[in-house]
């Protein structure tokens, strides 16, 4: 009799054990819509009008408390977010959109905080970038701090009311031809040195510096600004070319007068002259909305720009033009755009052009430089390209201006 019990007990455990990992398999399955994935590879699958979204199997916890998402190829917009969502998340929104999830999306920088609104945060992020996820157990209690960082530097963080039932790592996408390669069992650990965590200051990407502050990626004014003598320059360290072609920033801090300048200009520029001014330059100036091309002179360009607005550059290479490689650029549409007409900036009156000398000998093919405001295209200018090529160029020239720039924006 004891051999049959034993048995059924047997049978009954088996019976048990079978059913707790039916139940298992379907609460610990990864769901995805409009994406496909292959291995460690997630790639967008819709027609960029509909958001694909991934959850993982598992809630990360204190032994998995980290995940990161290389970005292969940010496709159309680069519209990749990560982040952390409840399990049963609604795949055709974005993580971080709806409450009780957050995420740092790719393509503005921003964090969403379950809100279709989203709080500046940090910087883009483009193909090559890794982007990190994870949670701290260091919160007061009922919450969870989540951090962010990009290519193994912290970024920030922000603490949400926990989970009874958990957070599980999330990817979205929202256009044609995104792919991450995903990695849910990535470690973190801060990099150390001194006892002091290394923070990438972004310094190396800025061959000169005239009275402006660097910190991560913000540019903030740190002149006199009583004078047209008291530029603030910043002047990236290679210049542009077919493969890297367009630049933004946006201005976070207008500062007392937002005399800020976005443009190019020849390697060894003025230093104490603001991008337009001189022979070997040109620059969209966000306090009138003017062109400046080599001179005093300005042009009735475009809007002006505020606190918030984001202004970019860029150079449409002719289609043979060989830079690195000689990637090709895509098409933009200037179909509209009115060619400015010459006025005298009364502002800029006594800047003489001192070093036009300087700039005789200097002009070589010409390219079509284009300026955007708010991601639309505000007008162009041809123009000839200095032996050397345009390096961006950014001037400032009134107390408290800040700007956080993008060399590499997924939008160029």
């Amino acid at each position: 009799m004891d051999d049959i019990n034993l048995h059924y007990r047997f049978l009954n455990w088996r019976r048990r054990i079978r059913e707790i990992r039916e139940v298992r398999a379907v609460r610990y399955r990864e769901r995805l819509k409009r994406m496909l994935r292959d291995g460690d590879v997630l790639r967008y699958h819709g027609n960029s009008d509909e958001v694909g979204c991934f959850v993982a199997a598992r809630p990360l916890s204190k032994r998995n408390r980290y995940f990161e998402v290389t970005i292969i190829e940010t496709g159309v917009r680069g519209m990749i977010a990560v982040g952390l969502v409840p399990q049963f998340y609604k795949l055709d929104h974005q993580p971080g959109w709806l409450p009780n999830s957050v995420a740092f999306h790719a393509d503005d920088g921003k964090l969403y905080n379950g809100n279709t609104v989203g709080q500046q945060f940090g910087p883009k992020c483009c193909r090559g970038d890794r982007i990190g996820c994870g949670i701290s157990l260091d919160g007061e209690d009922g919450q969870l701090t989540v951090f962010f960082t990009k290519n193994g530097h912290e970024v920030g963080n922000v603490e949400i009311p926990a989970s009874p039932d958990g957070l599980y790592p999330a990817v979205g996408m929202h256009s044609l031809g995104e792919e991450v390669l995903l990695d849910l069992n990535a470690e973190w650990g801060m990099e150390e040195d001194d006892g002091q965590m290394i923070v990438d200051s972004h310094e190396e990407d800025w061959a000169r510096l005239h009275d402006v502050k660097v910190t991560g990626t913000l540019l903030e004014y740190v002149g006199k600004g009583k004078s047209i003598v008291d530029v603030g320059l910043a002047q990236a360290r290679r210049p542009l070319n077919t493969r890297f072609h367009y630049y933004e920033l946006e201005i976070t801090d207008a500062g007392e007068k937002c005399y800020i300048a976005l443009g190019l200009a020849r390697r060894d520029y003025p230093k104490n002259r603001h991008p337009g001014w001189s022979r070997g330059s040109i620059a969209y100036h966000a306090d009138d909305g003017k062109l400046f091309h080599g001179s005093g002179v300005g042009d009735p360009f475009g809007p002006r720009c505020l606190e918030g607005d984001i202004m970019g550059c860029g150079i449409m290479f002719p289609r043979d033009f060989s830079i690195d490689g000689g990637d090709e650029i895509d098409d933009w549409d200037f179909d509209g755009v009115a060619k400015p007409f010459e006025v005298h900036n009364d502002s800029y009156a006594n800047n003489e052009d001192e070093d036009e000398d300087e700039g005789e000998g200097l002009e070589g093919r010409k390219v079509m430089v284009f300026f955007t405001r708010n991601g639309k295209v505000v007008g162009r200018r041809e123009v000839a390209l200095p032996v050397g090529g345009f390096y961006p160029t950014i001037g400032m020239m009134s107390t408290g201006e800040k700007v956080r720039v993008d060399l590499h924006p997924l939008s160029g």
